[in-house]
């Protein structure tokens, strides 16, 4: 089983029924850091934004579409 998360909070025992769950791997976006524990995780895998954020700075910066980047 895959799950996906776009702010990872994952806080007080999150990592540890993360861990004794079925869940093979969680996928979270960088929004928000992680602290230590979940970053040692093996289950987590951490995905970038900041390109999605550029284009989209880049969008408002030229006057075009924004909305294309989620098309």
């Amino acid at each position: 089983m895959y799950a996906a998360c776009t702010h990872p909070v994952l806080s007080g025992p999150a990592i540890e029924r993360l861990e004794r769950s079925p869940i093979e791997k969680l996928i979270v976006s960088n929004t928000i850091p992680l602290h230590p524990e979940a970053r040692r995780c093996d289950k987590i895998h951490v995905l970038s934004v900041a390109s999605l954020l550029g284009d989209a700075i880049l969008s408002v910066h030229h006057e075009t579409s924004v909305s294309k980047l989620f098309v």
